[in-house]
């Protein structure tokens, strides 16, 4: 019992070390806190002196920007898109 516990121990110390729990701590804490303050920053900045047109031209910034953290943290999604854009250039 003692020798299945050791070499069960032994080879999850062998695995190599991966950053998946980093990704997804980065991906669970950093990114929504960072999305909750740009979204008051837009609000303290451009809603409070009615610069309402302002205010949607940075949220357009905003949503570039989360469509770039979208294509960084999926697998598949920035291969296909790629290939679709080299599709336009690429005749038939």
């Amino acid at each position: 019992m003692m020798a299945i516990d050791l070499v069960s121990l032994a080879q999850q110390q062998q695995q190599a070390p991966g950053t998946g729990n980093l990704r997804e701590w980065i991906l669970g804490n950093i990114v929504p806190l960072l999305l909750l303050t740009v979204a008051l920053l837009l609000l303290w900045l451009g809603g409070g002196k009615g610069d309402n047109a302002g205010v949607m031209r940075r949220l357009g910034g905003v949503i570039v920007a989360l469509a770039i953290i979208g294509l960084a943290v999926t697998t598949d999604a920035g291969k296909t898109i790629g290939q679709w854009l080299a599709g336009l250039f690429v005749g038939g």
